[in-house]
């Protein structure tokens, strides 16, 4: 087992994979995520999803003695996350010099909207701040259109979470080769941007992005893009290839397009205008039937609710109900990944505040006296 002390998406996969994580939460409001989005009887249907698999401990580490609790569980630890502003972890005497002294094969991830240098580090800020700052934002939305915003958390997911599980498995394995942790800086700001490939390459091609609804991948080309239906539904189409441009258009019946594969510019918009009208002729369901059996990327634009029912998605078991301790029956999906002898499980509910405290601090040689003093003085 590895365990981890503070991090939110990021843990949620590492607990997923079998690592033992502990949630250190202030003995007051504790994780704030607890309210966040819809609540279902005591917590966020948001909590309870991305919290199972860990284990939660107050400590206040304003004060001496939570200090000395968190370096004692830090000595044990193979990883720790904080998501602090750059300098709060060293201001507590708990940053990565005064763990490193302690632990020398610690592997410690600081992970910040903006990273632990530059003039933004200080700064406050979500996923909405980041994606703009890196340059995405402006890349969302239709051409002539304002920026839009996705119902999806890339700086804070893509960016920031999956790179930190990336940058900690591999000083994880650096560590059991060598023998020494690193620290790990990772700014959401940061990987959101180098994520960002298809903008990026036109910036280092021609010096500046393609303007909003016009790159490759954005409007650019009609075999990639989305049309809409005559149900007022949508179908996504990714015929980027020639191979697959030329079973679309003998799909629609129009052989003639198949000489157009890679027209750009005023060519572009004339097709992509041509299969606009042939798509608004019929319905989804219709598009659906018409591409089921042809290989050529077509694909139904669906709702959320529509994809959990999907055979595809299912037959993958993407969603599990779970039989949570304090929230009774909840349905959540699972971690994503399948790998030989590896089953996912919930092992663990998403943990109350604190509920872990004395569990914990009785694995790491603390005895039922000495935490009933810290629990008695408010330190756990």
């Amino acid at each position: 087992m590895t365990r981890l002390l503070p991090g939110a998406v990021c843990t949620l996969h590492l607990a997923d994979l079998g690592a033992d994580v502990v949630k250190v939460e202030d003995p007051h409001q504790g994780d704030y995520a607890r309210e966040l989005g819809r609540i279902r009887t005591t917590t966020s249907s948001y909590f309870v999803a991305t919290n199972r698999n860990k284990r939660s401990i107050k400590l206040d580490l304003k004060r001496e003695k939570g200090r000395e609790v968190f370096l004692d569980l830090a000595k044990r630890a193979d990883v720790i996350i904080e998501g602090f502003r750059p300098g709060v972890v060293d201001r507590l005497g708990v940053g990565y010099p005064a763990v490193e002294s302690l632990n020398a094969r610690i592997i410690y991830c600081s992970l910040s909207g903006y990273g632990q240098t530059g003039p933004y580090r200080g700064r406050a800020g979500h996923d909405i701040n980041y994606c703009a700052y890196a340059g995405i934002t402006d890349q969302i939305g239709e051409r002539g259109g304002t920026p839009v915003l996705p119902n999806f958390q890339i700086a804070d997911l893509a960016g920031g979470s999956l790179s930190a599980a990336v940058g900690i498995l591999a000083a994880l394995v650096d560590a059991q080769r060598t023998g020494r942790g690193r620290y790990v800086d990772v700014s959401m700001t940061d990987c959101a941007l180098t994520h960002s490939i298809m903008p990026l390459m036109a910036v280092f091609a021609n010096g500046v992005p393609n303007p909003r609804g016009e790159d490759y991948l954005t409007g650019g080309t009609p075999g990639y893009g989305i049309y809409e239906t005559k149900d007022h539904r949508y179908m996504a189409v990714g015929a980027l290839e020639q191979k697959f441009w030329v079973a679309f258009c003998e799909a629609l019946g129009r052989l003639d397009l198949r000489e157009r594969y890679g027209v750009t510019g005023t060519d572009a918009e004339e097709v992509r205008a041509e299969i606009a009208e042939i798509f608004r002729g019929y319905s989804q369901d219709f598009w659906v039937e018409k591409f089921d059996n042809v290989d050529c990327c077509v694909a139904p634009v669906l709702t959320l609710s529509e994809a959990m029912e999907n055979e595809q998605l299912k037959e993958r078991g993407m969603f599990v109900t779970v039989n949570d301790l304090h929230e009774g029956p909840t349905l959540q999906f699972v971690f994503p990944i399948k790998m030989s002898e590896f089953e996912f499980d919930v092992y663990r509910h998403a943990p109350a505040h604190g509920e872990h405290g004395q569990e914990i601090l009785t694995e790491i040689g603390y005895s039922a006296d000495a935490i009933a003093s810290l629990s008695q003085h408010g330190i756990i």
